[in-house]
């Protein structure tokens, strides 16, 4: 079976998600098409496709929907720079499609926002709801509603004036701001959603006509376009939050390079490059300080307000600003696969994954908009033909239950609340991957945490090098050569003792990654292991005497790791890792939210117990990676939604096995790949205010369904009853419609 091709389109004009179903529907009926995601709040549709597809036809198609379409091709994301856009490279015509499903850790396949080009296919436009660009008055359908507004102006000027012809005023005013309308319901219908808002306005619109109520018809028509309009702007403001995050990143950057300073395009930048950043200024790319030490301001980062002391070694992220001294930086990510290209590029894939209360009110407003438009029917038709009622007063009523059957707010309920929750959490530095991951994290009733890395510094210090079969000075030299390149805390410790002691660090060969157990290599002809004192009690014989200064180690907390080289107890290195000054408070916000906590640790007991004593956390020591993974479906089995917090490869598989996978910031990539979420800054306290955000975002999920039925059953009653007309009915929807986006704002609000 062949791996259908990825394109991926920009599309201006969408703001909820009654147009993203069109769309859907559309482009799902084209030939060739095997999927379809789209997303409004970024602007962009990813089409699965076979190679014959013909891409043209398919832009045609959105265009005619009344949506601007352009197509993105690699060359040019590649150049576009103005906003980092585009989870998924993009793929022409007949290319080969290399899709990685973990877009947010591999940027190589990143598509920053391609330029309008060539192949945009220009459609009405008529849909151009909200300001992409510029003030909402220059947007077309700006522009349309001003005209609309001016033609009732108009008509109502010329029906006081001469009365007799104020009706064929007030229809052409009508006509005005309906036709664009009408033809986008007809090409709606014939892209197969005849039910689709357009076409209820548009029965309704005529049917006013009919009735010569062209005064109200003229009306309707116009507040329709002023709702859609506010609807526009309230979307816009979403994708706005998340836009904002792209333009922290510097246009330019300094690069040293031979003794010489040169300004270069920040999108430049190549990895392992050195950049000088002065104080005051914003850091251009990802990387780690080689000179210089400086308070860096990463509020515009992770939201935190306390500038964070870095040092030599200390890690920078794109976007933050320099403090007060200068400092040499070595590049560690290119442009699009820095921490906020990144992030975009994850917000974005996680926009166009549906939720599933999402999928429920779409699947229910399939049968509830013709159910509504049978119910106006039958109000319209059944009381002047049962009971001799009046034909034009029932038929005003049932075009009025049309109009506030509409289901935009509705629809519109769910995706805009998670949206707004999805880019509020981007921007605090914690990423969900998509509407079914922030609905299942305010059901965890129990998070199991990794110790080292998660729920401690993971920079732990080596404090002891006892030697057994060498000196103290080869075992270091020794370990430290089968750790050169691991990005783990224990390894990176033992490599800083070995530089603070001016060790030269030998090469090594054949080196693997026992999980869970240790590492081994060969280093100068000779097998050498470095692992936890049981792992490497199953290959040497480990003295009474040894194994009781090992444990003397342990009492005191510390990690011992024995190094075994050919075929010798050569000695031991003690280090000790310090619990995260938030890990207390964080666990303590779990626990007043009704989670249990457990820590899981491939170490041994002793150490686990000390420091789960301090953090008042229950405890599950030495295990291997199964383990954890095991202990995760235990506690499933007893009925928990267990969310598992970790950063290292020995948390891949317990990660997977959760119910919510939740990596660590500065966590390896295969942590990062497995999980669902991540907490990019490493706060334990930042799992809390996941949960805390999935809760407030179902909660105002819940209002919203609420507020869009609730209005529509208050007008529904008031019109058949005789109190509301057509007027009053627009706003039921337009009104609800702009309360529910409103409401779903409030989500980005700053998260404390």
């Amino acid at each position: 079976m062949t791996t259908p091709l990825q394109t991926r389109f920009r599309v201006d004009g969408m703001d909820c998600a009654s147009c993203a179903s069109k769309i859907d529907t559309a482009v799902r009926r084209m030939p060739g098409v095997a999927d379809v995601s789209v997303s409004v709040t970024s602007g962009t549709m990813t089409v699965s496709h076979d190679a014959a597809s013909d891409l043209e036809a398919i832009g045609k198609k959105v265009s005619g929907l009344g949506y601007d379409v352009a197509r993105l091709t690699p060359r040019e994301a590649a150049q576009a720079q103005e906003h980092v856009h585009g989870p998924r490279c993009s793929h022409d015509h007949g290319a080969h499609a290399h899709d990685h499903e973990h877009g947010e850790t591999h940027g190589h396949d990143h598509a920053p926002s391609a330029k309008k080009t060539a192949a945009e296919i220009e459609g009405l436009h008529g849909h151009d709801h909200g300001p992409s660009e510029g003030p909402w008055w220059k947007s077309r359908k700006g522009r349309l509603t001003i005209m609309a507004g001016a033609a009732v102006a108009v008509a109502y000027g010329i029906g006081h004036l001469f009365p007799a012809i104020g009706p064929y005023a007030f229809a052409a005013a009508m006509l005005v701001g309906l036709l664009p309308i009408a033809r986008r319901a007809i090409m709606a219908a014939m892209a197969g959603t005849p039910f689709s808002i357009e076409m209820l306005m548009t029965i309704a619109a005529v049917g006013a006509l009919v009735i010569n109520a062209t005064e109200e018809a003229a009306m309707v028509v116009f507040l329709f376009l002023v709702g859609e309009l506010l609807e526009g702007v309230a979307a816009g403001k979403a994708r706005e939050s998340i836009k904002a995050l792209t333009k922290l990143v510097p246009k330019t950057a300094l690069v040293e390079k031979g003794g010489k300073v040169r300004e270069v395009a920040a999108e430049k930048l190549a990895v392992g490059a050195v950049i000088l950043v002065r104080p005051g200024d914003r850091i251009s790319a990802d990387g780690v300080i080689v000179s210089g030490d400086s308070a860096i301001n990463e509020a515009p980062v992770t939201g935190e307000s306390v500038p964070v002391r870095k040092e030599v070694g200390d890690t920078v992220f794109a976007g933050t600003v320099n403090g007060d001294a200068a400092l040499r930086i070595r590049v560690t990510a290119a442009a699009e696969d820095n921490t906020i290209a990144r992030v975009v590029r994850l917000v974005e894939e996680a926009q166009e994954s549906k939720a599933p209360t999402e999928r429920f009110i779409d699947r229910f407003s399939k049968y509830y908009t013709p159910g509504v438009v049978a119910v106006a029917a039958l109000v319209a038709i059944l009381p002047p033909l049962v009971a001799s009622a009046s034909w034009s007063e029932w038929v005003y009523k049932g075009l009025a239950i049309l109009l506030i059957g509409c289901p935009c707010a509705l629809v519109i309920s769910t995706p805009a609340a998670i949206a707004a929750a999805l880019s509020a959490g981007a921007r605090r530095g914690l990423l969900v991957k998509g509407g079914a991951v922030l609905e299942g994290l305010g059901k965890l009733t129990a998070i199991a945490l990794d110790k080292t890395g998660t729920l401690t510094e993971g920079q732990p210090k080596v404090t002891d090098i006892i030697a057994f079969g060498k000196d103290a000075a080869s075992t270091l030299r020794l370990a430290a050569a089968l750790e050169v390149g691991s990005s783990h805390p224990l390894a990176v410790a033992i490599l800083t003792e070995a530089k603070n002691r001016g060790i030269d660090i030998p090469s090594s060969a054949d080196a693997k990654a026992l999980g869970g157990k240790g590492v081994m290599a060969t280093v100068e002809g000779e097998a050498v292991f470095l692992g936890s004192p049981k792992a490497a009690a199953k290959r040497v014989p480990v003295s009474t005497e040894q194994a009781e200064m090992i444990a003397a180690l342990n009492d005191e907390g510390k990690t011992v790791s024995l190094l075994v080289a050919g075929g010798v107890l050569a000695g031991a290195i003690a280090m000790r890792d310090e619990p995260r000054a938030d890990a207390v408070s964080g666990l303590k916000a779990l626990t007043d939210a009704g989670i249990r906590t457990v820590m899981l640790t491939g170490d041994n007991k002793r150490t686990a117990t000390a420091i789960g004593k301090t953090l008042g956390i229950e405890v599950r020591a030495e295990l291997m990676p199964e383990d954890k993974q095991r202990i995760v479906g235990e506690l499933q089995k007893q009925g928990l939604v267990v969310g598992k917090v970790g950063d290292g490869i020995n948390d891949a598989p317990a990660l997977a096995a959760a119910d919510i996978g939740i990596a660590m910031g500065g966590g390896t990539d295969v942590a990062l790949e497995t999980a669902d979420a991540a907490v990019l800054h490493g706060r334990v306290g930042d799992v809390a205010l996941m949960v805390d955000l999935s809760k407030r975002a179902m909660r105002n999920i819940v209002q919203n369904i609420a507020m869009s039925l609730g209005l529509k059953a208050v007008f529904l009653v008031t019109t058949i009853i005789g109190i509301t007309g057509l007027w009053p009915a627009i706003l039921a929807d337009t009104g609800a419609t702009v309360l529910v986006t409103m409401n779903a704002l409030r989500l980005l609000r700053p998260i404390r």
